[in-house]
């Protein structure tokens, strides 16, 4: 029954998620996106608390999930009841006539300039943030010899990274701008996979890449949304925010497992390799990305 509901449930998410976006992509400034994805990342860190306090009451999981469902109710109900709110377009609308989105298939949407280079980028983006996560602890045990407990506390703390580096994002991302916010986290990013790769005596480098990459992603993916209507066209927003979220689960889904199988054929050492090649591509399709958008 949890695989069967979790399917309306994914549907569900991912429509809120597609359509959140683009709305503070359209009507609010890059500094609301960042701090918008700053608390995905408090969801994130609070969530396993709300299970495991469940599980150490000898609640059960059932109640893990019905604790879940009852803020998710909550939510529902603030939302319903500010609708009118939501029809006054923000508070940061960048222009004022109201936007008439386009319905656009994906032939369509593949068709606009610069858009596989995007979603290419997402993908990518995505892959790195979440093999980053679930493979690191893997990494530090099995090849650094580092203690499970100090492995599980960066890896902890490399998802905390995330989100206090997307709270400090908002107070800079409206004077540097999208471009120069995703350049700045890239170039962190790498500098966190070139701490884990070089061999230094001590593992604390490594440690502190990790942490490192977590800072380093943390402006790339709001930004990029942010900066969908502006490249590609307000009334194409909507749709090119779907195809994008479409693209970046992908690359969540997918991207881990087939790090996963390297590691059980050839070694978990190339771990911070692998992430490098991400980075790489990460950078060469957002800048392809910015010189098409130039061209138009």
């Amino acid at each position: 029954m949890l695989c069967l509901w979790a399917v309306p449930y994914g549907l569900g998410a991912g429509a809120v998620d597609a359509a959140l976006n683009n709305y503070v992509a359209l009507h609010y400034s890059s500094r609301q996106m960042s701090w918008l994805h700053a608390f995905w990342g408090v969801g994130v860190t609070i969530s396993p608390y709300i299970m495991s306090f469940c599980l150490s009451r000898e609640y059960g999981w059932e109640n893990g999930y019905r604790s879940v469902a009852v803020i998710q109710t909550v939510l529902v109900v603030i939302l319903v009841v500010t609708l009118p709110l939501w029809k006054k377009a923000g508070q940061k609308r960048v222009e004022t006539e109201e936007v008439i989105p386009k319905v656009l298939s994906i032939p369509q949407i593949l068709k606009i300039k610069g858009v596989p280079f995007v979603l290419i980028a997402f993908w990518v983006y995505c892959a790195l943030e979440w093999t980053a996560g679930l493979w690191a602890s893997s990494y530090m045990v099995d090849y650094r010899g580092v203690s499970v407990e100090t492995a599980a506390g960066f890896v902890a703390v490399y998802y905390l990274g995330i989100t206090i580096g997307r709270v400090l994002t908002g107070f800079v991302a409206d004077k540097l701008g999208d471009k120069q916010m995703i350049r700045i986290g890239i170039l962190i990013m790498a500098v966190g996979v070139m701490m884990i790769i070089l061999p230094f005596h001590s593992t604390m480098p490594a440690l502190f890449g990790l942490i490192t990459i977590g800072l380093g992603s943390a402006p790339v993916y709001p930004c990029i949304i942010h900066a969908t209507p502006s490249n590609f066209g307000r009334e194409n927003s909507q749709s090119l925010v779907g195809i994008q979220m479409a693209s970046a689960y992908i690359g969540t889904t997918f991207m881990p497992p087939v790090f996963g199988l390297i590691a059980q054929h050839v070694s978990v050492a190339v771990y911070p390799f692998y992430l490098g090649i991400l980075v790489i591509i990460m950078f060469a399709m957002t800048e392809i990305l910015n010189r098409k958008v130039k061209e138009k």
